[in-house]
């Protein structure tokens, strides 16, 4: 197999297997707190919100270190590792316990009827099994060999004696440039867009589920709607994903553009969702809420702002992957790590608010990061653009 078709190989492994790990794992905690509320009246009791907070707290503290132990174990195997926990997870809703539940949700940061619950969470861990299998399909690029083959051979003992050091030596590097990321300018100003993109990341995956799944004025739909709203969100996302990758490749506007449409587009949908959801929907009982919201509550309308969450969300996602990729091109990974980090731990935060916070509250928390985080976005592309004029390179800023 040539290089080029190894390459296009590993890519579509790896598509496939974190096409699985995801579907599975985002279906899980798009129901995660419905289920477990129908569950709190048995000796299970516990909160889907605060399994994602841990979930999301443990990943932020685990991103600093994510270069250094990739730097040591390899790709490959951090991926398998990470995929077990992932699964781990998912498998604890198959039979419930308040300890195994926190304790899953731990581990996975660093890395309807009783028979029917169990099939679905079966089922989601099987797909999400298949797809940690598939990481061991990948297969590792041919080492060019520039030395002479004597070389190589003289050299062999020497290579293998240093390895180890060689590795330490990487991930304490690796370590040192996520610390230095996190206090440059252009990565202070990201941030604030970053730190939106985990609030609005909690509410499209938990929250605004939860919160259809609440209402009692959808009738005897209201459970299903949670699954609708969820293939809603995934339909703006890739909607938004592949038009948006597409028109990158081209854009003589820049990033901003992609990134100001993101904006109206969330907001539009905070606004009706705010019109649409009764405010306690959020933390409504086992048994839903009759409470009335500004309008009457439409089912079309919030399948509606699902897909307008996912096409904001894809927005946002695009231009600031983008924009990382384009500034630190020559080691992306530290910068990514800071950017996982940030959006993780707010991500984590959200969730935990989620247990108390009406649904204004959220939604106003949102429109101020997300205003604040569209500014500072423009800050960095608009000084990126500017020294790009100047002739000079790029990832110097």
């Amino acid at each position: 197999m040539s290089p080029e078709s190894k390459k296009l190989f590993n890519i579509i492994i790896l598509g496939v297997a974190f096409m699985f790990m995801f579907t599975a794992f985002q279906t899980c905690g798009n129901v995660a707190q419905t289920v477990i509320r129908s569950l709190n009246s048995t000796d299970f009791h516990g909160s889907g919100y605060t399994s994602m907070a841990i979930i999301y707290g443990v990943f932020s503290a685990s991103n600093l270190i994510t270069p250094s132990v990739v730097a040591i174990v390899g790709p490959q195997l951090s991926m398998f590792a990470s995929g077990l926990f992932y699964s781990m997870y998912i498998a604890v809703f198959i039979q419930p316990f308040t300890w195994s539940f926190y304790t899953a949700s731990v581990f996975l940061g660093v890395a309807a009827a009783e028979s029917d619950r169990r099939t679905v969470f079966i089922a989601l861990t099987v797909i999400s099994l298949l797809g940690t299998v598939l990481f061991f399909l990948i297969r590792k690029p041919a080492s060019e060999n520039i030395l002479g083959e004597d070389e190589v051979s003289d050299d062999q003992d020497l290579e293998v004696s240093e390895s180890p050091r060689n590795n330490l030596t990487k991930a304490v590097d690796a370590f040192k440039k996520s610390l230095k990321l996190c206090v440059t300018k252009e990565m202070l100003l990201l941030s604030i867009t970053t730190a939106y993109t985990g609030l609005e990341l909690t509410f499209f995956s938990g929250v605004y589920g939860t919160c259809i799944g609440a209402v009692s004025r959808f009738g005897a739909e209201e459970k299903s709607l949670i699954g609708l709203s969820g293939i809603s969100v995934g339909v703006g996302e890739i909607l938004g994903g592949s038009l948006f990758g597409l028109l990158s490749k081209n854009n003589r506007f820049g990033r901003n553009p992609v990134v100001l449409l993101g904006t109206l587009v969330h907001f539009v949908a905070f606004y009706l969702i705010f019109l649409n959801m009764p405010a306690d929907a959020p933390i409504a009982p086992l048994e839903g809420t009759d409470s009335s919201a500004y309008i009457k509550s439409s089912k079309e309308v919030a399948i509606f702002c699902s897909f307008l969450l996912g096409l904001g969300d894809s927005c946002f996602n695009t231009q600031l992957l983008s924009m990382l990729g384009f500034l630190y091109s020559e080691d992306s990974a530290p910068a990514f790590a800071v950017f996982k980090f940030v959006q993780s731990i707010c991500a984590a935060v959200a969730f935990f608010y989620s247990n108390y916070l009406l649904l204004h509250w959220q939604l106003l928390l949102m429109v101020i990061f997300g205003f604040f985080g569209t500014l500072s976005f423009f800050a960095v592309e608009w000084e990126a653009a500017a020294i790009i004029a100047r002739g000079s390179d790029y990832g110097s800023i």
